[in-house]
């Protein structure tokens, strides 16, 4: 099957809350490459890649994400897949 890669901006309180370490440890879980970083402004971004049904079930764990985090809205653009060696909080 042909893996993808998908672009989040995700919304809300998601900062300060353990949202890229917790996305990190589900992308690890689904072998999910790619990254996560914090935004200006409270955003968190993601780089996802993978097979298409992984990457769909991060992209629902991101629209709740950890225990604290509100999320408001999860963006989402589809991208060429890209070789990514593991996934990592940068």
């Amino acid at each position: 099957m042909d893996r993808i890669c998908r672009h989040y901006i995700v919304t809300g309180c998601v900062q300060g809350v353990w949202f890229r370490d917790s996305t990190k440890k589900r992308a690890d879980e689904l072998n999910i490459t790619g990254w996560v970083k914090n935004m200006e402004a409270g955003k968190v971004e993601v780089l996802a890649c993978g097979e298409p049904e992984v990457i769909d079930q991060l992209e629902q764990w991101l629209e709740s994400g950890p225990m604290l985090a509100k999320v408001d809205k999860v963006i989402s653009e589809k991208l060429p897949y890209k070789e990514h060696l593991k996934f990592e909080i940068k």
